[in-house]
């Protein structure tokens, strides 16, 4: 779908239950409604586009490049932006410092003035995206009740971070816009952020698998909902057999595939992650949650060892399988360890598997 520079709603992305305290992190994008939308996928997905804090502070480097004056009325419409009035409450979620003097200064720079060209480019180049196909890769790997619904915000910020943000209430995108991201590259981070929001729309899923779990098995379970990232890996890229890093630079493929490599290590790691928790070692939910935000990194296990489990659900039991066990913690485990029980027996490599006290643990209702 070709995009524009104005709100249109399109008919038709941190993970099931770790959307409750995380915030997803991505990089890029834009959307408009292409005819016939509606009967591509109805009610399944509306969404926005909000260019606008882009374009007006483009407009204002240009006035001022050419030698014009930039007036009060030029930055209180950019101030009045939803974007950025979105952005600076979420900068002032995180204990960040966000001012209006701040930013005015962040758009006078040198640095940015020197990037204005470059930025013009990327926000035409990106424009022309068809976000029918990102929607639709994300759906696929989708619940048939799950929804999408969001605004998608492509800004020019002092920081270069790409997040979701608000999915409880009111959904968000934020991309930052970068000279450097390729329209196809765009287009696959749009689709991961999609999957993110539509899996969220259906975590009352997650809520019916994890009743009756004690205490500690039950926060297992919302920290296997981050395995949400390698599943949203997987619905960018379209399918198990297409790299995830297809369209990426190739430093980030290089590092992708050195990080599957130790898949197994991972999976050990993260084994013996959620057996603290349960055994109570991990007493605090900070101390479990500082140990769990490190297997984000860049793409960390929280992604690699995600895609590597679902990949390997999908070719052994098929994707409305796998689509199930996105909302079942303890299917998800269960159903992979099958898958690679079945996988060791026919390949000379083997693939690490769960724990039997780690099943049970999620198996066991009080």
């Amino acid at each position: 779908m070709a995009l524009s520079n104005t709100q249109v709603p399109v008919q038709r992305q941190e993970s099931y239950v770790i959307v409750r305290f995380l915030v997803c992190f991505a990089v890029s994008l834009l959307t408009a409604a292409p005819p016939g939308a509606s009967q591509q996928a109805p009610d399944r997905v509306r969404l926005s586009l909000d260019t606008t804090e882009a374009g007006l502070i483009l407009a204002i480097l240009a006035t001022r490049d050419s030698g014009g004056r930039v007036s009060d009325a030029d930055w209180q419409r950019l101030f009045a932006t939803s974007g950025f009035i979105r952005l600076k409450a979420r900068e002032t979620a995180m204990g960040r410092a966000f001012t209006e003097g701040d930013f005015r200064s962040f758009v006078l720079s040198d640095t940015l003035s020197t990037r204005r060209r470059a930025l013009r480019r990327a926000l035409t180049d990106w424009s022309g995206t068809d976000m029918t196909d990102a929607a639709q890769r994300a759906l696929a790997y989708l619940p048939a009740e799950a929804r999408i619904a969001a605004t998608v915000y492509v800004m020019i910020k002092p920081r270069s971070n790409s997040f979701v943000w608000d999915l409880q209430s009111d959904p968000a995108i934020f991309l930052y816009l970068d000279p450097a991201v390729t329209q196809a590259k765009f287009a696959n981070t749009v689709a991961h952020e999609l999957h993110h929001i539509g899996l969220s729309s259906v975590a009352g899923r997650v809520d019916s698998t994890i009743t009756g779990l004690s205490s500690e098995a039950g926060i297992v379970a919302q920290w296997i909902g981050a395995f949400g990232e390698g599943f949203a890996m997987l619905a960018a890229a379209g399918g198990p057999d297409v790299h995830p890093h297809a369209v990426s630079a190739d430093s980030d493929r290089v590092r992708w595939d050195h990080d599957v490599a130790q898949f197994n290590r991972d999976l050990g790691t993260l084994n013996q992650f959620f057996a603290s928790i349960l055994d109570g070692r991990l007493a605090t939910a900070d101390t479990v949650q500082t140990i769990a935000f490190t297997f984000y990194g860049v793409q960390g296990p929280w992604y690699t060892v995600g895609w590597k489990m679902a990949v390997t659900i999908e070719r052994r039991f098929g994707r409305p399988e796998l689509i199930r066990c996105m909302t079942d913690p303890h299917r998800l485990l269960e159903r992979y360890n099958a898958a690679a029980a079945d996988y060791n027996r026919t390949h000379p490599d083997t693939l690490a598997t769960w724990s039997d006290p780690l099943l049970k643990a999620l198996r066991e209702r009080s």
